[in-house]
């Protein structure tokens, strides 16, 4: 893969739309194949260290010893990943990230969480296009178990969204947000 800031990975942070002719996108299955291999050696340990080890090659960046990570996890292609110290993420979470997903620090990530930093056009003729979308969590957000954030969402710090939430417009820090489609429920006040 070329580092001139122009590739087909570069092009989805940067929130362009890969149509499915594009000759390059053979380039997006293999990382994701090379990514799920990573994933599978991860999910097959209870090693902490290890864990974190095998999840450092999968984001290309140091995982902080703070980072506590449940088996199975479930990630696409980890580059697009950052992931902040003293981050939990419980069992049986998705994360797509070609799009690209941050999670600063003191995140917690329930069971069965989904975050979804691309989707596909509405449009029959252009579905197979790929739409990434950014996803940024703030710090000492909650998300509950089960919900899912969809592409293109801010997560504003101290937010905690509810178990079985669906995130289709960003939250305001400091707010609960619960429901299909999320909504917010409830100010934070700060103690």
């Amino acid at each position: 893969m070329n580092n001139s800031g122009n590739t087909i990975f570069d092009h989805l942070l940067k929130g362009k739309t890969i149509e499915s002719n594009d000759p390059l996108r053979i380039e997006l299955q293999k990382a994701s194949y090379a990514t799920i291999q990573l994933t599978q050696r991860l999910n097959n340990s209870s090693n902490p260290d290890e864990i974190r080890k095998i999840l450092s090659e999968i984001t290309g960046t140091m995982i902080d010893g703070s980072v506590s990570v449940f088996p199975p996890i479930y990630i696409n292609y980890g580059r697009h990943l950052s992931i902040g110290k003293n981050v939990f993420i419980n069992f049986d979470c998705t994360f797509l990230t070609l799009g690209g997903i941050t999670t600063e620090d003191n995140v917690l990530i329930g069971p069965g969480v989904k975050l979804l930093s691309e989707g596909h056009p509405l449009s029959p003729e252009e579905r197979h296009s790929l739409l990434p979308g950014k996803i940024h969590i703030g710090q000492n957000v909650w998300i509950g178990a089960g919900a899912t954030i969809l592409p293109g969402i801010t997560v504003g710090p101290n937010a905690v969204v509810a178990a079985g939430a669906i995130v289709t417009k960003n939250v305001p820090a400091n707010t609960v947000v619960a429901g299909i489609p999320a909504k917010c429920i409830k100010t934070i006040e700060n103690s």
